[in-house]
C-alpha cells in the first residue's frame, strides 16, 4: 500500500465511521502530514480522491469539509463524473484508437513506446497518472480526427482524477500497464479491428473497476 493509499483509507475510515462529522472541516493539509508522517503531496493525492469519491470538498482558502458520510455512487471528476467518461469514452477513444493504427506515423509510435514502457517503471502516482493521460492523448492525436483528438484532451483533468482515485481505491496500476501494452501492439500491427477491440476491453475493465468502489 503506498502512502496516498494508507492516508485514504484512513481518511474514509474516519468519515465512514462517523468519527468525523458531515459537515466537520478535516485539519489543513500541513497537519494532516504531519499526523501522518508524509508530504503534503501525499496528502493532497488522498484528499483529491476523498473528493472524487464524494465524501468531501475542498474550498480555496476555507478549507476542505466532509460532505458526505458514505462513498457516492458515482465519482466527482471536476466539471465531469465518472458516468459522463462511461457513457462518452466508448464513441471516441474506441474509434480513435482503430484510426490510429492506421493513421499513426513512426513519431507516434516512438512516442507511445516510449510512454508504455515508462509507465512499467514508473513508482510515483503522480507521474503515471501524467503518463496515462498523455497515452490517451497521443492515441487521439494519432487518429488524424481533430474532433477526437480535441475531445480526449477536454476529458485529461477528469481522466486523470479517475485513474488516481482507481489506483488508490482498486489497485488498477498493473493491470492497465497490461492493458496499454496490449493497445500499442494492436496499433503497431496496423489493424483497426485489434486496436478497437483493445481500447473497448481497456474501458470495460475501466468501468467495472469503477463498480467496485462503493462495495468498499
Amino acid at each position: 500500500m503506498s502512502a496516498a493509499e494508507a492516508v485514504l483509507a484512513e481518511l474514509r475510515a474516519e468519515i465512514e465511521s462517523g468519527a468525523v462529522l458531515v459537515g466537520a472541516k478535516l485539519p489543513s493539509e500541513a497537519a494532516l502530514a504531519a499526523r501522518y508522517g508524509v508530504s503534503r503531496s501525499v496528502v493532497r493525492e488522498a484528499l483529491r480522491s476523498c473528493a472524487a469519491l464524494g465524501l468531501t470538498e475542498t474550498h480555496t482558502g476555507k478549507g476542505t469539509f466532509v460532505v458526505s458520510g458514505r462513498v457516492s455512487g458515482d465519482l466527482v471528476l471536476g466539471r465531469y463524473s465518472a458516468r459522463d467518461l462511461t457513457e462518452a469514452r466508448p464513441h471516441i477513444e474506441v474509434p480513435a484508437a482503430g484510426l490510429a493504427a492506421i493513421r499513426r506515423s513512426e513519431e507516434d509510435l516512438a512516442t507511445l513506446q516510449d510512454i508504455v514502457s515508462d509507465m512499467f517503471l514508473e513508482d510515483d502516482p503522480a507521474v503515471w497518472v501524467a503518463l496515462d493521460a498523455m497515452f490517451h492523448g497521443l492515441i487521439a492525436r494519432a487518429s488524424g480526427n481533430k474532433v477526437f483528438e480535441s475531445v480526449v484532451a477536454d476529458l485529461r483533468e477528469a481522466l486523470s482524477h479517475q485513474s488516481e482515485t482507481l489506483n488508490l481505491v482498486a489497485d488498477r496500476k498493473s493491470a492497465s500497464d497490461v492493458e496499454h501494452r496490449k493497445i500499442l501492439t494492436a496499433i503497431e500491427s496496423g489493424s483497426a479491428e485489434l486496436a478497437s477491440t483493445a481500447m473497448a476491453e481497456h474501458l470495460d475493465a475501466v468501468n467495472a473497476a469503477l463498480g467496485t468502489l462503493t462495495n468498499r
